[in-house]
């Protein structure tokens, strides 16, 4: 039997872990929902809440595991699975296409360019996939080869990622703003890249952060702090636990003194409840997106890359 693809005038959203309700909340209207994947019609929404969004989905109807195999490699080379139901049959389809990698990698690296689509069985003889991804990983989950002794906690995982999707990192010569740093581990990545920290926190940072090279603590909050404090910087990061609001008037102040050149900031939720408004307020920000990230819980990552 030969298998077509028939494209859908519509996109699917994978939700981020354990958010799916945000993500509905922000769709609106839906066609159907399996699992954490959510069919919405019509183009693409803005949607934060996601881990992955499939931007040409189609159904496929086939005969045999092979006639799937086959039209997915006709496709493209790389397919993750998602399954939401007949878990074995979409593993031996799954068995037959290529090999993905899925092992941990090691910072730094570069995003892959390789498109990566995936797939999930709709029943027996009826696959829904989509061969375009907003997200290079498989389902958007991937994990980095962790360093378990220097770090003093696992919040360095964050600013990681947001710097692999940022597609620059921080350099020996650059100085970087590490604002609510404690216990330190945005500083430890940021310092470990070679670039010059000023972190500011309430509380110290741990002593064998604060001992690295090119690092300098200041103790205070670090959202009363004016730009002209620290002078110009060519990272301003933020971790700070605060209302999305307080943040968002912290790096306007930055906007309009000029001095920040590029931005990292985690936008955090109180409760249960998502401050869509100020969401939106940072991604109408020219040249910036904000995104979840596979290491954020709830929250938000806003990023400005120069």
């Amino acid at each position: 039997m030969s298998a077509e693809p028939r494209f859908l005038d519509a996109r699917a959203y994978h939700a981020a872990p354990g958010f799916l309700g945000h993500l509905l909340d922000e769709l609106g209207e839906v066609e159907r929902v399996d699992g954490e994947l959510v069919l919405a019609p019509g183009p693409e929404r803005r949607a934060y809440w996601t881990r992955n969004v499939w931007r040409a989905p189609f159904l496929l109807e086939f005969g045999s595991i092979g006639d799937a195999v086959r039209a997915l490699k006709g496709l493209q080379r790389n397919w993750a699975p998602l399954p939401t139901r007949l878990h074995r049959r979409t593993a031996l389809i799954a068995e037959k296409l290529p090999h993905v990698p899925t092992k941990p990698k090691a910072f730094p690296f570069e995003l892959p360019m390789a498109p990566m689509g995936t797939f999930q069985l709709v029943d027996e003889h009826l696959l829904l996939g989509s061969a375009e991804c907003s997200n290079p990983f498989p389902n958007g989950e991937f994990k980095f080869v962790e360093d378990r002794e220097g770090p003093p906690s696992r919040a360095y995982r964050k600013i990681w990622e947001a710097l692999v999707f940022a597609g620059r990192l921080p350099k020996a010569g650059e100085r970087c703003l590490d604002a609510g740093s404690a216990p330190g581990g945005w500083t430890w990545a940021l310092a470990g890249l070679g670039a010059t920290v000023v972190s500011v926190d309430r509380a110290e940072l741990d002593p064998r952060v604060a001992a690295m090279p090119g690092v300098e603590h200041r103790i205070g909050d670090a959202l009363a702090m004016k730009p002209d404090d620290v002078g110009p910087m060519d990272w301003v990061c933020s971790d700070v636990i605060c209302y999305p609001p307080r943040l968002l008037e912290w790096v306007e102040r930055w906007l309009e003194s000029g001095l920040g050149r590029n931005f990292v900031c985690t936008i955090k939720m109180q409760g249960a409840d998502f401050d869509k408004a100020t969401a939106d307020r940072f991604a109408a920000i020219p040249g910036s997106r904000v995104l979840h990230l596979w290491h954020n819980k709830h929250e938000l990552t806003w990023l400005l890359i120069r």
